[in-house]
């Protein structure tokens, strides 16, 4: 049963296509625009999305598609793109009768502190997020109807190995990597939620092969045992040995930022949820897959730390 990974670069396709290739599927193709090996014996196929005929030569004989396409932190970009993207893997997935696994974020979610399920309100607050609402919501039209069968499986903001990108990621790792002084965004008191990217990866291969996880929304599984970015960054200093200190950036300087540095820039729409507590839940997840392990915040940092 061939099963096709579109946007197979990043981190959460690398080891999507690593737990598809060990447990679900010998027959792997993976879609980019220069898609590289993982396995060794992956088909590769190099097709823009932005493309609806290269986009449905890509789907041409799968049955389960994931869509892990990741965008830069570029608004206008994901404006213009992200949804022609979402349009022609729709298309392409109704026409060759393939089921499609769609993997989102938390964009689209009121940026406060009231818990997030898979029932929460699309309240999104600025571009990114009305963007993010758009695609999810061309996707849960199709669901609706019942014209495709498909997924969806969300992620909050990652913490993990190798390539990850995210905020905290760079504001700790990375700066630790390269002995910069590490940096908070406007509340270190603030609980966050995480996701250790390889569990978002596993937690998607799961749901895209069982049958019964279709046609509905998944909230992907993290440690419950939440932590303010102040009691994660003194688990990092535990785990690294080491008396680690930190600067916390107020929202004044980190706007003004915005008017010297595109990123920064970039940024200020997802502000305000580092001001209050975080709270992503996957409770379905994990009454519906209690198998699943997921990866403590402590595993997650001493991986990390071996790595580095």
């Amino acid at each position: 049963m061939k099963q096709t990974i579109l946007g197979s670069n990043g981190q959460i396709a690398e080891e999507l296509a690593r737990e598809l290739r060990k447990k679900y599927t010998t027959d792997l193709r993976l879609v980019s625009r220069k898609p590289k090996q993982i396995n060794g014996d992956d088909e590769l196929f190099a097709a823009n999305l932005l493309d609806a005929q290269k986009t449905s030569e890509a789907v041409a004989g799968s049955a389960i598609v994931y869509l892990t396409v990741g965008l830069p932190m570029d608004t206008a970009m994901m404006e213009e793109q992200f949804p022609v993207m979402m349009q022609h893997v729709i298309a392409a997935c109704k026409q060759h009768q393939a089921k499609l696994v769609f993997f989102d974020n938390t964009y689209m979610y009121a940026q406060n502190n009231i818990p997030q399920t898979e029932e929460s309100a699309f309240e999104p607050v600025g571009r990114k997020g009305r963007v993010r609402a758009q695609v999810a919501q061309l996707l849960l039209n199709e669901i609706n109807a019942k014209t495709l069968e498909a997924v969806i499986c969300r992620a909050p903001e990652f913490y993990g190995p190798g390539k990850t990108q995210s905020i905290t990621n760079t504001t700790i790792f990375e700066a630790l990597k390269q002995h910069k002084k590490l940096r908070v965004f406007i509340n270190d008191n603030v609980l966050r939620t995480l996701i250790w990217t390889p569990d978002a990866s596993k937690a998607t291969a799961l749901i895209g092969n069982t049958a019964s996880a279709y046609n509905q929304t998944w909230h992907l599984p993290c440690d419950d045992n939440r932590l303010t970015y102040k009691q994660f960054i003194e688990q990092v200093g535990l785990v690294y040995n080491k008396k680690i200190t930190y600067t916390v950036l107020p929202k004044w300087l980190l706007i003004l930022g915005g008017l010297f540095n595109s990123r920064a820039k970039e940024i200020q729409e997802l502000l305000p949820r580092y001001a209050t507590d975080n709270i992503f839940d996957s409770t379905k997840f994990k009454a519906n897959f209690p198998q699943f392990r997921v990866t403590t915040y402590a595993e997650g940092i001493r991986l990390i730390a071996e790595e580095n």
